[in-house]
């Protein structure tokens, strides 16, 4: 690894810090692999080693966040799933928000071509339209994530280390961020490298604020669907039929359109209106309190899975956007 002179009394500093510190930040100072994070931000991107302890000091582990990562609502059955997202105040309330952000969320999808009924389907179901953007403390989230969480511990030190670059280039305090158990952060609730990548100074302030500005917040969403390959004007979902009695067709396993119609009619499966000439599709097998409900994923529903990984928390996306998009069009009859 290449060192820097900021390395040369990082262990005479770290020393220090163990003889001072609480005993929680202490014990995190004391693990070897804390050290060599600390290490590798120094030397990659030229943190001084007394800015690095002073923040390493301030945070505590959390057993609340690894108590949430492991009991994601994405574990449940469809049924389930939905009636947590979609349902009557949250539609209301996003009929609110349309009504409110009105001019942001019509300049948004001329620049970006993203409809607004997804725009704020998106922050309705992450944070019910900037109401609920969480109440844990993000460095202790993604650190006890980072350290304490083998299964995904690679991606939460990437994203620790793209929260700490995150708040040195905007001048953040580092300990006041607040967000979900997950890290992340604001209306829409992105992670560290997200908004490193996608959050835009959507009404020209000078600043990127997806926490109290709901114009960056929206041109943000539209930002982050439109370089995930959002197709403007295409199909996100249709409903689809099992032909005759034989077993449940089984998907198969990823999220990326992987079928063209030839493949459904060889599987059984019969969409409930025709389908765009050479477009590939997703089957999806949804379970409800009935049996299977299958489901036809376009290009632009794969996007919204880019937001989170998951084909139920997509179809609740586009389920709440077409009640909402109903509801708005009813409110201004």
């Amino acid at each position: 690894m290449h060192q820097n002179k900021s390395l040369r009394p990082l262990f005479l500093l770290l020393a220090g810090a163990l003889a001072c510190s609480p005993c929680p930040a202490a014990d995190l100072l004391e693990r070897e692999e804390v050290r060599a994070f600390i290490e590798d931000m120094i030397a990659r991107h030229s943190f001084e080693a007394e800015e690095l302890l002073e923040t390493f000091r301030g945070v505590r582990l959390s057993d609340g966040v690894l108590k949430a990562i492991a009991k994601p609502a994405e574990a449940l059955p469809w049924y389930k799933y939905r009636e947590i997202f979609v349902k009557p105040d949250r539609v209301e309330l996003g009929v609110r928000f349309w009504k409110e952000n009105r001019a942001a969320l019509e300049r948004a999808r001329r620049a970006y071509g993203v409809p607004e009924e997804f725009i704020v389907a998106i922050v309705g179901v992450e944070t019910r339209y900037g109401k609920n953007a969480g109440s844990f403390k993000v460095i202790d989230s993604l650190a006890t994530l980072a350290f304490d969480y083998p299964p995904r511990g690679d991606f939460f030190r990437s994203e620790l280390e793209q929260y700490l670059l995150l708040t040195r280039e905007q001048g953040f305090d580092p300990h006041a961020l607040k967000g979900s158990y997950a890290g992340a952060m604001g209306i829409p609730q992105f992670i560290s490298s997200s908004y490193r990548n996608f959050a835009v100074d959507f009404d020209v302030d000078g600043v990127t604020d997806i926490w109290g500005n709901a114009d960056d917040a929206i041109g943000s969403v539209a930002n982050y669907f439109h370089r995930h390959g959002w197709l403007k004007g295409g199909l996100v979902a249709l409903p689809a039929q099992q032909v005759g009695d034989g077993p449940a067709v089984q998907p198969a396993p990823g999220l990326e359109p992987d079928l063209a119609a030839a493949d459904l009619e060889s599987l059984g499966v019969r969409p409930d209106m025709p389908l765009p000439a050479g477009e590939k599709i997703k089957l999806l097998a949804l379970e409800t309190e009935s049996g299977t409900e299958y489901w036809l994923g376009f290009r632009n529903f794969y996007v919204i899975t880019r937001y989170n990984r998951s084909p139920l928390y997509a179809m609740a996306v586009f389920q709440l956007a077409q009640l909402i998009r109903e509801r708005q069009a009813e409110a201004r009859e």
